[in-house]
């Protein structure tokens, strides 16, 4: 054993582990777009996601809270900003209209406000002629601090007319002279849509009417060109429609705490309080909607005064004065103007060609708050050649 040897063999050591990591096996997995995992590329799955939850947190926040807010709002300024004067009289069934009278005596004058405006149009003119007689404004059912009628009133027997009528408006308007008990005969002054409201109520209820005022008349034939038709439901109607949903959105609150959406009535001694009001109403869905309908439904109107007018006429006892301005609506072209101008002269010509027309210089159909003591004077000579009249019978 030990002359026998064993020749060492040179084995070669074995080769050291290969640096190069074996190749993982990866699973097939889904796409996922929202994934955790960050990731530089602008144009990844997961900055897609992350801006569209962004974008809809934004969304959230800009459909659901200016018209909580807004809402919560309206219901807190509502009661603040009626005037203390005025109060809310029940009409029937629990409908409720706002009238503020003001001032005593006899003729009672009582003010009708133009196509979707609230008596706020009339302040001025009212505290005027206060003065002299007692002066009585009310906001028709749906706009200003009145109440929209209830929906299961409208198939009432006893209320024949649509809402947003001006048969219907009549219907309320007597109701809440019966309600409130003032004393006949009237003066009914009314302003555009207010001239067909009184035009129409001197012929249903002539032994209540002494004296017609009608400001700006709405000639009924006007509403029968073309032009004045796109004018009026495809601008007009559409311009209310768009200020509606915005007022819904709470949009229009915010334009008017920015300074972006200013009130529309301006004029002479505007109040402090008036101009809280106006906002008030512009961010009032309510009442917007009330001025979209009482728009839409002017046909029906026109159609409701022209049927009476030829079922009963006008009373000879009662007179009837018209007041307009000489200047042009300066937000209308002057090819619509003129169509206005010429309507309202057949108008005037047709139907009441003894009356009495007042043009008051330098002013638009707007002359009701931006030029109220000229209109307050021509009523106030009105009221007192009444009474004299009165007196030496």
């Amino acid at each position: 054993m030990r002359g026998v040897s064993k020749r060492r063999q040179n084995v070669p050591p074995p080769p050291p582990p290969s640096l190069k990591p074996k190749p993982i096996e990866q699973k097939p997995s889904t796409p996922q777009i929202c994934s955790t995992e960050t990731n530089t590329d602008s144009f990844s799955p997961w900055r897609i996601c992350s801006r569209l939850i962004s974008i809809l947190k934004y969304l959230i926040l800009i459909l659901v809270i200016p018209p909580f807010l807004n809402y919560a709002s309206l219901q807190r300024e509502g009661p603040l900003l009626q005037p203390q004067e005025g109060q809310l009289i029940d009409v029937g069934l629990g409908q409720k209209l706002y009238l503020s009278c003001i001032g005593k005596g006899q003729p009672v004058v009582v003010f009708d406000a133009p196509t979707g405006m609230s008596s706020d149009v009339w302040l001025s003119i009212q505290k005027d002629v206060s003065l002299v007689t007692q002066a009585c404004i009310y906001d028709r059912a749906g706009l200003g601090f009145s109440k929209k009628a209830f929906q299961n009133e409208e198939t009432r027997p006893d209320k024949p007319w649509a809402q947003s009528t001006t048969g219907r408006m009549v219907d309320d308007l007597h109701g809440l002279v019966m309600e409130a008990k003032l004393q006949s005969p009237l003066i009914l002054v009314g302003s555009e849509l207010g001239t067909l409201n009184a035009r129409f109520y001197a012929h249903i209820h002539n032994w209540e009417v002494s004296d017609l005022v009608l400001i700006d008349p709405i000639p009924e034939e006007l509403f029968m060109e073309d032009v004045w038709l796109q004018y009026w439901y495809n601008e007009l109607i559409l311009h209310h429609q768009i200020r509606q949903f915005s007022a819904a959105i709470g949009l229009n609150r915010m334009l008017l705490i920015t300074g972006l959406l200013q009130p529309a009535m301006t004029g002479e001694n505007i109040s402090k309080e008036f101009v809280m009001r106006q906002k008030y109403l512009l961010s009032n869905p309510a009442h917007l909607s009330t001025a979209v309908d009482e728009h839409f439904f002017i046909n029906e109107s026109i159609s409701q005064v022209r049927d009476i007018s030829h079922f009963k006429p006008l009373s000879s006892t009662t007179s009837v004065t018209v007041i307009t301005g000489d200047h042009y609506d300066e937000q209308l072209p002057d090819s619509l103007n003129k169509v206005v101008f010429q309507f309202q002269q057949q108008f005037i010509a047709q139907n009441y060609p003894s009356v009495k027309w007042i043009r008051i210089k330098e002013t638009d159909r707007r002359m009701i708050y931006r030029k109220p003591s000229d209109v307050a004077k021509h009523l106030k000579k009105l009221i007192n050649k009444k009474r004299v009249k009165q007196e030496s019978q």
